[in-house]
């Protein structure tokens, strides 16, 4: 019999996360983000969380995401609401939050993608496991996702991630750009001053992902390569891929995204075999 996880097995956690989804659930397109009142633990994970990951962001995080962060400058102290965060981001992007009650599906999040909107939850993790978590919450989706998305460069990426997902039409080309937006804008790694250093959301959202991704085989970012790679978001990375600038990420996955369909992507496969 399978271990239930923590959040699982905490009737007042599960119960709470239901909350807090139901009210996304109601939540129409063009409706306002909903207010959350969130409870004085919660206050305290963000708090923590957000202490611990500030201090390893000036040693580990890329010179464009610690810009964006302090060009957003999303509060620390206490969770701040997504609409105030969205507006934010609008103001800086063009993009904007819209509360999803859980992960989105991946087609469905491009959608959203590809005319500026970016699904956020508003739960946060479990108390007991505040520096990782497998499942998407709020510090991953505002302090990952929300930090770069008011970067006019990176907002684009987004954009074109979304845009790729919207005009291919098989299964397997749809998993490929899906694979690459992980390997990049979820769990991308850069060059810079001689040592690597991170951007994508999941590692610069989880003190425990920070811990570990220089630990990983860390290849150069290639698409042929990447194509030939496994991976599971439920763990940490055992390989990652490094761009040598923010130049070469928008060249590289950027230049992909912005021309690819399916047949280009069928070739691309033909060469490393999707698995």
């Amino acid at each position: 019999m399978q271990e239930q996880s923590i959040e699982t097995s905490d009737p007042y956690y599960v119960a709470r996360r239901a909350e807090i989804a139901t009210l996304a659930d109601r939540c129409g397109p063009d409706d306002p983000i909903p207010t959350i009142k969130y409870t004085e633990e919660e206050h305290e994970v963000w708090r923590l969380v957000c202490e611990k990951l500030a201090a390893r962001h000036r040693t580990d995080a890329s010179n464009e995401y610690l810009e964006a962060a302090e060009g957003l400058a999303v509060p620390r102290e206490r969770i701040p609401q997504l609409r105030d965060i969205s507006r934010r981001i609008d103001s800086l992007s063009g993009f904007r939050f819209r509360s999803a009650p859980a992960l989105v599906p991946f087609r469905d999040f491009c959608n959203g993608l590809a005319g500026s909107v970016f699904h956020s939850t508003q739960y946060l993790r479990h108390p007991s496991t505040p520096f990782y978590t497998a499942d998407p919450d709020m510090l991953h989706d505002v302090v990952g996702h929300g930090n770069v998305l008011g970067d006019k460069r990176f907002a684009r990426l987004y954009r074109l991630a979304g845009e790729a997902a919207a005009r291919v039409e098989s299964e397997a080309a749809l998993q490929f750009i899906a694979k690459v937006f992980w390997f990049t804008l979820e769990c991308g790694l850069i060059r810079q001053q001689g040592t690597t250093k991170a951007y994508g959301a999941t590692i610069v959202s989880s003190y425990g992902e920070l811990n570990h991704f220089r630990g990983a085989d860390i290849r150069p970012l290639d698409l042929k390569s990447l194509a030939d790679v496994d991976y599971d978001i439920s763990t940490y990375q055992k390989t990652l891929f490094e761009a040598d600038s923010m130049d070469h990420l928008e060249d590289v996955v950027g230049g992909f995204w912005e021309t690819c369909d399916d047949n280009t992507i069928e070739a691309l496969l033909e060469l490393q075999p999707f698995r």
